[in-house]
């Protein structure tokens, strides 16, 4: 009873995790969503960077499910509040890339998390049900950061320029690899 008192427990593939095991998953998912935000390719028509983070985050989702995924993203943008470097390079930082021209794609990740990792829970882990699952949570991030630029420039035709079409073909590629490699980890996490 005790131990069931002292240890909290998950099923996650047959196998029980103790909520040191959850926190460790949880943790270790946000190290590689601030990772991928690192690697970044700077457009100069732009202000809004082509980075991995997106995939990161769709991956976290797949993988971990809604939860865990909403946590790991929720995470890696409280360690980007306080100073650590884990946003792209290309922005200021800190508080101020949560105010910044990408803020409405950062705010957005812990619902594409969980959204993605909702949807692929509903069934078995498929790279079909994956590919849907990011393509969903897709258009709630594009949302939240069209509307924020739209916002900073006054224009949803900016804002569409901007944040969206430059960006069309890496997404696709994103979703698809994300869903491939979110199958796979989903069996063993």
């Amino acid at each position: 009873m005790a131990k069931a008192v002292t240890q909290v427990e998950a099923t996650a593939g047959g196998q029980s995790l103790s909520l040191t095991g959850q926190a460790t998953i949880v943790i270790c998912a946000s190290v590689v969503i601030a990772v991928c935000a690192r690697l970044v390719l700077p457009l100069v028509f732009t202000p809004v960077p082509l980075t991995l983070a997106n995939f990161g985050v769709l991956l976290v989702g797949l993988a971990l499910g809604s939860k865990r995924g909403f946590a790991a993203a929720a995470l890696y943008l409280a360690w980007g509040a306080v100073g650590l470097p884990v946003f792209s390079p290309g922005g200021p930082g800190g508080i101020a890339q949560l105010v910044g021209p990408t803020a409405g794609y950062l705010w957005a990740y812990p619902v594409v998390a969980f959204l993605a990792g909702w949807i692929a829970e509903r069934r078995p882990a498929s790279f079909g049900r994956n590919v849907i699952a990011g393509a969903v949570a897709e258009v709630v991030l594009f949302a939240g950061g069209l509307a924020w630029l739209a916002v900073m420039t006054g224009s949803w035709q900016l804002a569409v320029a901007f944040g969206l079409y430059p960006f069309l073909f890496a997404e696709v590629m994103k979703v698809m690899m994300a869903a491939g490699i979110g199958a796979r980890l989903r069996h063993y996490l």
